[in-house]
């Protein structure tokens, strides 16, 4: 199957062989390069972790090896048990620990797990941070702590969800009254993760009525959980058979939001950070960023809004980076993630879930009425496995050569933005596959310009 180490953590296939897969010897050697690294950064401290995760059938097992080859160091340990991604970073400064590990592979199937790895500000490591570590487990030389001086597990068995909401409902910016007037009701697809203790804690506290699919924190995922609309059919066929005001879904770890408008139809996942900008910016103008895989309506509602609009690199820490560099005031990824600085660096759905409920209960608008007031931009995306015989440089400097009139942006792969259309390629931080990203005006343009790209990569291997 498959085992990728990187800057931000290790992500893999459960079972199989060690160095090949996520296996218990894998998350040890993680784990201890990981306190290590805490104890290069910290000296002669006792260091304290957060550590929470999805719902994912091997996390508890996961959970176990981590907290004790820690523990084994000499680290307390703060467990959270079932969390969501965001929950656990909050908590990391929220109970003044020194770091954290989320154990989630996000949006990937349930044989995949991951350790996602914080700082004591709760934000991923940078690069800089992440080869430090990957240059420890190289060595594999950690020294573990004698019995006297083991680390000590503490259980917080809320998951720091509460502490979580109560921060969200406590931002000007959530407008909790005027949600509990406008008698929303609304359909969850939790994927059978985290999400379905978050999400309904959340909106109880904002009287929104609810039903619930795939809420049973069982880790046995009833579809593909990555929230794109090919894999959201039960919660669009019960959003439109319905009288709900809109759908509700998320990933495994919570960090992703996806909306169904009232008639059943994607909101689109590129459009939550759209939407949730346009309500920020009209509160608070400041520049926004955005990855390179992320739709161009972002930097029309920041033209809207007479600001600055930034591109940065794929990957939730790049773009925290360029925020902090650009003080934006709003940012994320066209996958679905907001960030908002004034709660915390990072992605955040239930924070996503209560500023869009804030903005369609403060102007008494739908869903639908809302989306028809953006540019309309269609994706196409779509992946490709990593073969050995593919040469990603020649393959990027091919394509510039063949399209010179394309702006070519080479941060991230590559990015050719054409007048009206841009297409991306680029390979996985967090699968063994190349990535293909297409927008234009229409779908079928989009599905057109990403199939010639795929042709031009199949024609190079």
């Amino acid at each position: 199957m498959s085992l990728i180490k990187s800057i931000s953590g290790i992500r893999g296939t459960i079972g199989g062989y060690p160095g090949k897969n996520l296996t218990p010897l894998d998350a040890v050697q993680f784990a201890s390069a990981y306190g290590q690294w805490l104890q290069q950064k910290f000296p002669d401290k006792k260091l304290r972790v957060v550590i929470g995760r999805d719902a994912r059938i091997s996390g508890a097992m996961i959970q176990n090896i981590v907290q004790y080859s820690l523990s084994a160091m000499g680290i307390d340990i703060i467990d959270l048990h079932l969390s969501t991604t965001p929950s656990v970073e909050m908590a990391v400064t929220g109970l003044e620990a020194d770091g954290g590990i989320i154990l989630t592979a996000s949006h990937n199937p349930k044989q995949w797990n991951a350790l996602k790895l914080l700082n004591e500000k709760g934000e991923f490591l940078s690069a800089a941070d992440g080869q430090k570590l990957i240059d420890l487990i190289s060595d594999n030389n950690f020294k573990y702590a004698s019995v006297d001086n083991l680390g000590k597990i503490i259980l917080k068995d809320n998951g720091y969800i509460d502490e979580h909401i109560d921060a969200i409902l406590n931002l000007p910016d959530v407008k909790t009254e005027a949600i509990k007037k406008a008698g929303f009701k609304v359909v969850i697809d939790a994927i059978n993760s985290t999400g379905g203790i978050a999400i309904p804690k959340l909106l109880d506290r904002l009287n929104v009525k609810y039903d619930c699919l795939f809420c049973d924190v069982s880790g046995n995922f009833q579809h593909n959980p990555e929230p794109l609309e090919k894999n959201l059919s039960t919660i669009m066929q019960k959003v439109k058979t319905g009288t709900a005001d809109l759908g509700i879904v998320v990933d495994p770890d919570v960090d992703r939001l996806a909306l169904i408008d009232e008639k059943g139809q994607m909101f689109g996942e590129e459009y939550t950070l759209v939407a949730i900008a346009d309500y920020i910016l009209a509160k608070h103008p400041g520049a926004t960023v955005s990855n390179l895989s992320s739709s161009r309506a972002l930097k029309d509602i920041s033209d809207k809004h007479g600001v600055p609009y930034y591109k940065a690199k794929t990957g939730e820490v790049n773009v925290v980076e360029k925020m902090r560099e650009v003080n934006a005031v709003i940012g994320g990824e066209g996958n679905g993630g907001v960030i908002y600085p004034r709660l915390h660096a990072g992605r955040d759905a239930l924070l996503g879930i209560a500023l869009i409920l804030s903005y369609l209960s403060e102007n008494k608008l739908s869903l639908s009425a809302l989306k028809q007031t953006y540019p309309l931009y269609y994706m196409s995306k779509n992946k490709m496995p990593v073969t050995s015989s593919l040469d990603l440089e020649k393959l990027l400097h091919f394509l510039i050569e063949k399209y010179p009139d394309a702006e070519a942006d080479l941060q991230d792969g590559l990015r050719l933005d054409f007048e009206e259309s841009w297409v991306q390629i680029r390979k996985s931080n967090t699968e063994p596959i190349i990535r293909i990203y297409a927008e234009a005006k229409s779908q079928s343009q989009a599905d057109n310009l990403a199939q010639i790209i795929m042709a031009e990569v199949k024609s190079l291997i």
